[in-house]
């Protein structure tokens, strides 16, 4: 099933409130802000993220629900020895200035202590919430991505089906008037039809954009079986298109028929609108 990229999920408990939000991003990025008494669950909570989610940029906030019911308390020592230490290279470089609270609250992560306990089980049970909430969100968006990839892929079968159907009066209409030009230029001549037939052949090969078709049909069906059974999708589905998109531009080279030409730029415009789509797409 697709994912969109984008989402967003949150979950609480009595302690604390967990806010996910996800944006495209070609891997998977994740930053974190928690208190800095948590820091030793980030590395799990990190693989929590990546045993879920394969791309994206992840922005993670977990905070206080109530900050009074955690007692903190002010490491002294480390007050004091961060205002000798920073008093010593002030006259030591005859720094002009005051060391005053504002200087030293500098250093808040470091010199607040917890004295409370909290459950570490609580807090990756709302993790685990919070992610559920964003996968959700991602699945819900991506249905409404998967709706419109099928019709734009649809919308090149249906454009390939129809050049198709041109082909053969495109090569008849060449063969005739391949055939006008060759007695133009040698009227009054003894004309070989075989030679001619052979010459017809070489320039039927050499303009014949059946097999770009064929693999166009092929790339087509890789991609409805990319979508209909696998979770990541997005970067084989831009691989397919480039895939597609080279079909078509060795087609425009092939083909000078005023219809095929039009049908493919219309083709082109519709790899473009899903291609779009993909970098929206886990």
């Amino acid at each position: 099933m697709i994912q969109s990229m984008t989402g967003y999920g949150s979950a609480t408990n009595d302690k604390y409130i967990v806010e996910i939000r996800s944006l495209n991003h070609r891997y998977l990025e994740i930053f974190m802000k928690m208190p800095p008494y948590m820091l030793q669950h980030e590395i799990p909570l990190r693989n929590l993220i990546k045993s879920r989610f394969e791309r994206g940029r992840f922005d993670v906030m977990i905070t206080l629900k109530d900050e009074k019911s955690f007692g903190l308390k002010i490491n002294r020592e480390y007050v004091r020895n961060v205002y000798i230490a920073l008093k010593q290279v002030q006259d030591e470089l005859s720094i002009p200035g005051q060391i005053d609270m504002d200087t030293i609250t500098d250093y808040r992560d470091y010199i607040l202590e917890d004295k409370q306990e909290y459950d570490e089980s609580a807090l990756f049970d709302t993790f685990q919430k919070a992610l559920s909430s964003l996968e959700e969100m991602r699945i819900k968006e991506g249905s409404f991505i998967e709706k419109d990839i099928a019709k734009g892929v649809d919308k090149i079968m249906d454009i390939n089906n129809e050049i198709k159907r041109l082909v053969p009066l495109d090569y008849e209409r060449k063969r005739t008037k391949f055939i006008e030009r060759i007695k133009s230029i040698v009227t009054g001549e003894l004309i070989d039809p075989n030679r001619i037939y052979q010459e017809i052949v070489i320039m039927g090969e050499k303009l014949d954009i059946s097999e770009e078709l064929s693999r166009i049909e092929s790339h087509i069906s890789q991609i409805k079986n990319v979508i209909n059974n696998e979770k990541v999708v997005g970067k084989k589905l831009d691989f397919l298109l480039q895939e597609i998109n080279r079909e078509v531009n060795t087609i425009v080279c092939k083909s000078a028929n005023e219809e095929i030409s039009r049908l493919v730029i219309e083709m082109k415009s519709e790899i473009e609108k899903i291609r779009e789509q993909a970098q929206n797409i886990q």
